[in-house]
Order: structure tokens, then sequence, then C-alpha cells
């Protein structure tokens, strides 16, 4: 069977199946190669076993690492009522910046604005200018709490440039298709709401899923003003242990949150280009 279904390939498609085995059995020989040498050569190095004690200590990890994970749950919550509040504010500031009536001019600066400028400022700068500036106002409790305010900062950073991304959404819809659902009697709003935004959104969902995945490592830096969260509690471990291993215990939390979505984000790319094709 395999046989007849090897002679019933063209000749093209006979390399091309080559030209894939063969480029599948080079990076395999590569990475072990890689692999190996990492692991034969990295403890030849004089200060390894300085390293490992200080990096890589199984005992440390061990004991750490479940006070780690319920730190990472204020991580988790802060994403979690943050992450809506970016993609509608995010939305909100996109759609001004597309308006085309001229009453509406002036939201078109204030949207263009509002990027240039959360986007020009460094997030840890927005952090600390906002998780230590507005508590600094004498506010009563909850309204001085960092998580609100350290939450805010993020929202309208990320706000900024998910706009972008939506706005770049936007204007990949062709004119074509406005001017169609304009003959046909439809409202500027309703193009927008039942024509551009569906195809819009759907183009972006790809680049807005690395927006999330930068979100999650980001809500580290609310770290700076107060709340205890997974980063935080590795730098308190730290310092009680003299140990860094907490730190790459908060690593591997990361990587098995980000890692399963990173490859989510990659694979609703790839779909997107083969349906273009």
């Amino acid at each position: 069977m395999t046989d007849h279904k090897a002679s019933g390939m063209t000749r093209r498609e006979r390399y091309e199946a080559h030209q894939r085995r063969r480029s599948l059995v080079i990076a395999s020989v590569s990475s072990v190669t890689v692999v190996a040498a990492l692991y034969f050569l990295v403890p030849l190095t004089p200060g390894w076993s300085k390293v490992q004690q200080s990096f890589f200590n199984g005992d440390t990890l061990v004991k750490t690492f479940p006070k780690l994970l319920e730190a990472f749950r204020i991580n988790v919550m802060i994403f979690l009522w943050s992450a809506p509040a970016i993609a509608v504010l995010g939305l909100l500031i996109a759609l001004a910046r597309d308006a085309k009536s001229p009453a509406l001019f002036p939201l078109r600066i204030f949207g263009a604005a509002f990027t240039d400028i959360f986007r020009g400022v460094p997030v840890i700068l927005t952090v600390y200018l906002i998780g230590f500036g507005i508590p600094g106002l004498g506010l009563p409790r909850p309204w001085n709490s960092p998580y609100i305010w350290g939450s805010l900062a993020l929202i309208l950073t990320y706000s900024a440039y998910v706009a972008e991304i939506f706005r770049s959404g936007i204007d990949s819809v062709h004119h074509s298709q406005r001017a169609a659902a304009l003959s046909l009697g439809l409202s500027e709003r309703q193009v927008m709401r039942d024509v551009v935004l569906p195809q819009a959104i759907r183009n972006v969902v790809p680049s807005q899923m690395n927006m999330l995945i930068a979100l999650q490592k980001d809500v580290s830096l609310l770290s700076f003003i107060g709340p205890v969260e997974i980063f935080r509690q590795a730098g308190v471990f730290k310092s009680l242990l003299a140990n860094f291993t907490p730190y790459v215990g908060a690593a591997i939390i990361f990587l098995i949150v980000t890692i399963p979505a990173t490859r989510y984000a990659d694979h609703l790319m790839a779909r997107q280009m083969r349906e273009r094709r």
C-alpha cells in the first residue's frame, strides 16, 4: 500500500517529501547535539557548583514552590479583571481614532494623544506614577489600594497597544466592503458594527493573544508598588533563604502558563495564513 501511494506521487511531491524528511533529520541531530553539549560542558565550568546551589537547589524549589503557586493567584486575579477592561477601552480608543464625522474630531485627537502618551511612557514608569501618585492624594480605603491603581496603570498602557492592533484590523477591511454596505442603505454605525468590526476582530485575534501573554507577565511589575504576587514572593524567599532558586520556580510557573498560550497564538496565526491563501 505504501509503495502504491509512493508510486502515485509526482516527482515534485517525492522531492518535497524527501526535503521534509531531510530537514527533520538535520533539525533533530542539531538539537540533540546542542542539548548534549550543554549537558556535558556546562558542569565542567569552574563556577557551576556555586551556580547550581544558588539557582537550581532542589530542596529550596520543593519548599517554596507551593507558596509561589499561591502568590501566582494574585497575578491571575489582576490579569482576569484587567484583560476585559483593556479589550473594551482599546476598542473604544480605536473607534475614536477611526471616527469620520467632523463633529467627532476632538475624539480623534484624544485617541491619538492617548496612544502616543501611553505607548511612549515605559510600563514601569506608568505603574510608579499612578500607583504612588494617586494614593498620595490621601484617598480613604479601599481607594488607596495599590491593586486598584496598579491595575489601572496596566489597563491604560495596554489599551494603547490594543487600540492600535484593533485599528490595524479595522484598516485591513477593504474599503469596498464599506462602500457596498453603505450602498445597501446601512448607516455608518451599522457598517462598523455589522460589517467591519466582526472581520477586524477576527483578523487581529492572534496579535491580541500575544498582548494577553505579555500582560500576564507584566502583572509582576505591580510588585514594585506593594502587591505580594509571585515576583515579590520569590524576592521574599530569596532574602530569607539567601538563594535565587525561588526566582527559577517563578519562571517555571510563568512558562507553564505562557508556552501553551504562545503555541495557541501561533496556531491561530498559521490557520489565518492558510485561510488567506
